[in-house]
């Protein structure tokens, strides 16, 4: 994968016609929130993501994750070890359906991190759109028909933001008011794509 200012993306050719793009928050959504996740021994893929993930692509969809990760500007750890952790959850994806996730892009900053580097209030953080704008000039994306899963109110502000759907995870968090729609995992959003 190649780095670009905010994440990295896939070496994949890049697409030149417009593609809807399915935005997926991470923890929660794609593996099991655990809080803080970047050590590949706990790493564990939610049941069905990777096959539901190869349906959204054979649909057209790119996938990329849009992941806020605070712990780095809490000194927990670092943005090799998170990008350590998406390669493997790429490779574990690939491996059990084919799917290929087409970039990964994170928030490193938190306004009360321990890091001063990444002690800030940013526009990259959710519910803020700049990981989603740099996707937009990374990707040839079609927003009319683009969505964005989550697991909580900052997800679904944050697609708000972009002027997309947002489809909220029923996970324990608050729920936003004004999602698209609740949904019980990442495969029940299937059902609201033509």
């Amino acid at each position: 994968m190649k780095r670009n200012e905010l994440g990295y993306m896939s070496t994949r050719n890049k697409v030149t016609l417009p593609r809807p793009v399915a935005f997926l928050d991470r923890d929660g959504v794609l593996i099991e929130d655990t809080g803080y996740a970047y050590q590949i021994e706990y790493l564990k893929v939610l049941p069905d993501v990777p096959h539901t993930l190869k349906k959204l692509q054979d649909r057209g969809y790119l996938l990329i994750v849009i992941s806020n990760q605070a712990g780095v500007a809490r000194g927990y750890f670092g943005e090799e070890d998170v990008k350590v952790f998406h390669q493997e959850l790429a490779r574990r994806v690939e491996a059990e359906s084919g799917a290929k996730i087409d970039a990964f892009y994170f928030c490193p900053h938190h306004p009360q991190g321990t890091i001063a580097a990444y002690t800030q209030n940013c526009d990259c953080r959710k519910p803020g759109i700049a990981l989603l704008m740099q996707a937009g000039l990374d990707f040839v994306i079609d927003w009319d028909k683009s969505f964005f899963v989550g697991d909580r109110s900052s997800d679904i502000d944050c697609a708000i933001n972009a002027k997309i759907r947002g489809f909220q995870i029923e996970s324990g968090y608050d729920m936003h008011k004004e999602p698209f729609a609740n949904i019980k995992d990442l495969a029940s959003v299937l059902n609201y794509l033509p």
